[in-house]
């Protein structure tokens, strides 16, 4: 049973208080979050931008329970995911979290449809049900008629598109995306984005996007700026 944290806003779909976390290395201490205070509201299409070591990838890692933090708490979708237990954690992940790479983590050996319903089957969604939602997704990101190729046989693009499906096939509260842009050049990858962007404004899914891009930033509605382990400042941009 997921826990749900009392008297969180129900405005805010992620919350982190006084998020620290640190990493031992034989007898170094590195600090690579230290003393977050975030909010990301309901909806939202949010950039991360810092210089490599700033914290951007272990925040993510922390707000897709993929890692516990040293100290602090994250508040995702009304739970506290201090209070889960491994085997919660897991599925909160399957449930809540969608995941975008930069290089895509599809398996090259199954077709586009199979990668799709990855999540799905960890679930144990039906076959009938799960390939109806595989379809339906994919046909979003505009890769209806290419459900039955394997990734090895689509462009960069394309292959990035499948990876959006699959995040968004369990119609998850938030979409975690670490540099989706990273291994795409400059015009596919803002064509990335602009899915994404459709994606957040039709599904109401809550993005986060990690980039050392301007121009992916730029397209988001605020970028939240990462330096040592802080948030060092904010920029608003305008909605959509």
């Amino acid at each position: 049973m997921l826990v749900m944290a009392g008297g969180e806003s129900e405005d805010f779909i992620i919350e982190t208080v006084g998020l620290t976390k640190v990493y031992r290395m034989g007898l170094v201490r590195v600090v690579a979050l230290r003393d977050v205070n975030l909010r990301v509201r309901r909806g939202e299409f949010v950039a991360v931008m810092g210089p490599s070591g700033s914290g951007k990838s272990t925040l993510l890692n922390l707000l897709g329970a993929l890692d516990r933090p040293t100290k602090g708490r994250v508040i995702v979708d009304g739970v506290d995911l201090s209070r889960l237990s491994d085997d919660e954690l897991a599925r909160f992940r399957n449930l809540k979290v969608g995941f975008v790479f930069q290089f895509f983590n599809l398996i090259q050996r199954t077709t586009v449809l199979r990668n799709v319903e990855l999540p799905l089957i960890v679930r144990g969604v039906p076959r009938g049900v799960r390939v109806k939602k595989a379809v339906e997704v994919l046909e979003r990101v505009g890769l209806g008629d290419k459900i039955y190729r394997k990734p090895n046989e689509l462009s960069g693009g394309e292959r990035q598109r499948v990876a959006i499906a699959r995040a968004l096939v369990n119609r998850p509260s938030i979409v975690l995306a670490d540099e989706p842009t990273g291994n795409l050049d400059t015009k596919t990858g803002m064509e990335v984005v602009e899915v994404m962007k459709r994606m957040n404004k039709e599904l109401g899914t809550t993005f986060v996007i990690v980039t050392h891009d301007p121009m992916v930033a730029n397209a988001t509605e605020r970028i939240i700026f990462f330096k040592d382990g802080q948030i060092c400042g904010e920029k608003r941009l305008r909605a959509g």
